[in-house]
């Protein structure tokens, strides 16, 4: 299979080509972030070409005019290839690479080639190579024009060499992603039982989501710095588009016992390859399963308002809209006024880089997952004394008192263990 004609590492200088639709907005972000995909790909970009458009020409993607410009400022440009802004299609790309002579990729491979180059645990390269065989699969054709000319006819026999070879690459790649989705399904298994676990705990699981390098990583080593300072898992945290692939999950112990695990999640943006969404998919059940998300935004960024609708969206996409959230607005060092820490309703202001903000992100935190908890006395009678040592580990002990008949304990404990324990409680507040 040649790769290479997919693969964006080696090239050097590229046009990227945008198509604006009926006057949308936000479409000079989604320009400047092509840029950056294409910058993390090693690619540098030497030209720009835009069309505003009712439609996207359903052969060329732009008009013919267009791609006869195109043609002329590759060639003077020294362009070997073009990145065009929009998913294409297989007849779009045979169709580009034969009008412009010049090598056709589009944003969907580069993010894939991104996920590729920073997936580093063996599932997030398995699912990273599912959706760059099934972005290749209806491609086939358009990737490999050294094969000629279809035959014609019916049976094997009749076919062209390029055809022959065509089916031959297309059933080695169905039994690859299918090997591979076997290898998926194992460790997705393994931690499904992890995760059946942690809910047969009831330990609460509050997820971080947002747009790809708002901090979510970041403010995960802040929480971590804060309340685990001796646990030494801190996790990848840099300034760049997907730093972050793998799901962490962290267990945060406050001072008072409540307890509750962090889970911090790959980043959104915007046009997330499908391929890309279904193949982590698995990986994203953290989100869809947890108890709160964090929505993390960068505050500083003049598009964030942008950044909180694709990453809303894709929480549709993923079945995991009606989960209660709570707003991070982070980098607020960066703002203007810089007013923080500081919360207004269900957006808190902070700074991960300087931790300022995380105790206010916490407290809102302790609202919606610990609003459950109840408060009173407990009477556990000598013969039970593994209660005690049970409610000193799960339960926010205030005091503790010996008496005739018992260890009288003051507490803030779950009202799952209240349930559980009804008939020791004394007193409830």
């Amino acid at each position: 299979m040649e790769r290479e004609n997919i693969e964006p590492n080696n090239l050097a200088r590229a046009i990227v080509v945008g198509v604006q639709l009926n006057n949308a907005p936000g479409f000079e972000y989604a320009m400047e972030e092509l840029r950056n995909l294409a910058d993390a790909c090693g690619i540098e970009t030497v030209g720009e070409l835009t069309q505003k458009a009712e439609r996207v020409n359903s052969a060329h993607y732009i008009g013919s005019g267009k791609v006869e410009e195109l043609k002329a400022i590759a060639a003077e440009l020294d362009a070997s290839t073009v990145i065009f802004n929009d998913e294409l299609s297989p007849s779009q790309i045979r169709n580009l690479e034969s009008a412009l002579e010049r090598r056709v990729i589009d944003r969907t491979i580069l993010i894939l080639d991104i996920f590729a180059e920073r997936a580093q645990t063996k599932e997030a390269q398995l699912q990273v190579e599912v959706a760059k065989l099934q972005y290749m699969l209806p491609r086939l054709v358009g990737l490999r024009e050294s094969l000629g000319r279809q035959g014609g006819g019916s049976g094997l026999k009749n076919r062209g060499a390029g055809e022959t070879k065509l089916e031959l690459d297309r059933r080695r790649i169905e039994e690859r992603i299918s090997h591979m989705q076997q290898d998926l399904e194992k460790l997705v298994a393994r931690r499904q039982v992890q995760r059946k676990q942690r809910q047969k705990n009831e330990v609460p699981v509050v997820a971080l989501v947002g747009y790809t390098n708002a901090g979510k990583s970041s403010l995960m080593n802040a929480l971590l710095a804060a309340y685990e300072p001796e646990s030494g898992k801190r996790v990848l945290a840099k300034d760049m588009l997907f730093a972050t692939l793998e799901t962490a999950v962290r267990s945060i112990s406050l001072p008072d016992r409540k307890t509750f695990l962090l889970a911090d999640t790959v980043g959104f943006v915007s046009q997330l390859p499908h391929h890309l969404v279904k193949a982590f998919r698995s990986t994203l059940e953290e989100v869809s399963e947890a108890d709160l998300l964090i929505h993390v935004v960068d505050a500083a960024n003049p598009e964030f308002e942008q950044h909180i609708a694709v990453t809303r969206e894709t929480l549709k996409d993923l079945g995991a809209d009606g989960i209660p959230a709570i707003y991070a607005y982070n980098k607020a060092d960066l703002l203007p006024d810089a007013d923080y820490p500081r919360i207004d309703g269900d957006i808190v202001y902070l700074s991960a880089a300087s931790g300022r903000g995380v105790e206010e992100l916490v407290k809102l935190i302790r609202d919606r997952v610990f609003g459950d908890y109840v408060e009173g006395e407990v009477l556990i009678p000598y013969d039970q004394g593994r209660l005690v040592a049970y409610f000193n580990e799960h339960a926010d002990v205030r005091s503790t008192e010996y008496e005739e008949t018992g260890t009288r304990l003051s507490l803030s404990c779950r009202a799952a263990d209240y349930e559980r324990y009804r008939e020791l409680f004394v007193r409830v507040n």
